[in-house]
């Protein structure tokens, strides 16, 4: 006897179980660590920049679901899409035809790429740079490409390739050749560039890992330097794109910059359905596709499908019609003005940087004896437990979620949904600063220290 598939059943029945099941079948770690950090929450449901547990609480995101949400969460043009096409039971992925879907989706990120041609469509950011690693290499007949010191392009083996940070390496190598430089330092492109056989150069223009932006200028003398040597150059905006950070790529906010290749996912998919995108120079598409026999020579099985192509076309009508670059540039530059306007007054917030509504706060050493004696005993431990300190009391006594923004890094990310607004900012800059004023008081926040202090020298 079999009976009806009953979603909603379902999760009743057993939603209470979700940190045992992912404990049993998942990956066992993650209950574990959000346990020790007090964020085995419960949420119930989810709207623009809030969660809700079964309380009825409410929870404002600063995450964005790592830049996800863009538009936050279950915006109802991008609902309306997808309950649109699933409702027109196309003819999806028959491998055999062109949907109309894909050539309008490009077409519209096109018009916000004018110096590009085309695109191809896979399922997520690491893809989107997978894709570009492999046009590069192959458009240039050469198999080396640069990374900058602390990025991040992925996970799959490709992507990891040009993964600045090595605790993600650890254990999956040989990679692809590969070279790591400074972000900033020309020198040393143009050191790795005279050995010839470089394909592009792979950046983020604003890095997630501590937020560091690309030196003024830098960029585009990059630029120069490929196209002298016959290089490219791949910007990753899978999380700085579509709005992040004030304009449509982050790139842009250099003059005279025109990536090669442009990888974009995140937030295209409306947070609903995995996207991810690579858009390039037609001389470069043209050169991997360049026959009948070589049509298929890199595809994606879910690449296109059109519930991801709808998500896409709804986000990006939203985001024009809504003006939502335009807003986040501003929340953005009220954010980060009232938070700069901080470290003055606490000895232990060190610098506030970033664009849009992409912001890094990072903490330092203080000056005073008492602040600085509980400062070093914490980077004794593990570097990074400070700022973890801020994200623990943001959630638990003001329902704000944040992250830390890389292992060993005293710095918090706000990468919020882009729709946020005065009522978020004002909420968060209080909380900010209640948390801030416990720290310098030597408040509560400290036993919690030397809580993660112990589980620290524990987990060694």
């Amino acid at each position: 006897m079999t009976t009806e598939f009953d979603l909603g059943r379902l999760l009743s029945e057993r939603g209470g179980e979700r940190y045992e099941l992912h404990a049993r079948y998942v990956n066992h770690q993650l209950p574990r660590m959000l346990r020790t950090i007090g964020f085995d929450k419960v949420y119930e449901r989810a709207e623009g920049a809030y969660f809700w547990d079964a309380e009825g609480n409410d929870y404002l995101d600063m995450l964005a679901g790592f830049g996800v949400m863009g538009l936050g969460r279950h915006h109802p043009v991008v609902r309306r899409a997808l309950h649109d096409v699933l409702d027109a039971q196309l003819a999806d992925l028959t491998r055999f035809d062109c949907p109309p879907l894909p050539g309008l989706l490009a077409e519209r990120l096109l018009a916000h790429s004018p110096h590009l041609d085309r695109v191809f469509f896979s399922n997520s950011g690491t893809e989107a740079v997978e894709t570009a690693l492999k046009f590069a290499r192959y458009a240039t007949g050469r198999p080396r490409v640069l990374y900058c010191v602390h990025a991040f392009h992925g996970l799959t083996t490709g992507s990891l390739s040009v993964n600045g940070e090595e605790g993600f390496r650890d254990g999956f190598a040989p990679l692809l050749p590969d070279t790591a430089v400074p972000l900033g330092d020309l020198d040393a492109l143009a050191r790795e560039l005279a050995q010839g056989d470089v394909a592009a150069l792979i950046v983020e223009p604003i890095q997630g890992k501590g937020v560091h932006e690309a030196p003024a200028g830098y960029l585009r003398a990059a630029q120069d330097l490929l196209r002298r040597h016959k290089a490219l150059l791949i910007a990753d905006e899978v999380q700085t794109g579509l709005g992040r950070t004030g304009d449509f790529y982050a790139f842009q906010h250099a003059d005279g910059v025109e990536p090669d290749l442009v990888c974009v996912a995140k937030a295209l998919s409306g947070g609903y359905v995995p996207v991810g995108a690579t858009l390039g120079k037609e001389w470069i598409f043209k050169k991997v596709y360049s026959s009948m026999d070589r049509v298929l020579v890199h595809s994606a099985s879910f690449g296109s499908n059109a519930q991801a192509m709808a998500a896409g076309l709804a986000v990006l009508s939203v985001m024009e019609n809504e003006q939502i670059v335009a807003g986040a540039r501003a929340t953005g530059e009220q954010l980060k003005e009232r938070l700069s306007a901080l470290v003055d007054r606490y000895e232990l917030l060190a610098d506030v940087r970033g664009r849009g509504l992409m912001i890094g706060i990072e903490f330092g050493r203080p000056t005073s004896w008492k602040l600085r004696s509980r400062w070093t005993m914490l980077q004794a431990a593990r570097k990074g437990l400070f700022a973890q300190m801020v994200v623990v009391p943001l959630l638990h006594r003001h329902r704000i979620l944040t992250q830390v923004s890389g292992d060993h890094l005293e710095v918090i990310k706000l990468i919020p949904p882009l729709i946020i607004g005065q009522r978020e900012v004002d909420r968060f800059v209080d909380a900010f600063t209640a948390v801030m004023d416990d720290a310098h008081d030597g408040g509560l926040m400290w036993d919690f220290g030397k809580t993660l202090v112990r589980q620290a020298v524990g987990s060694r």
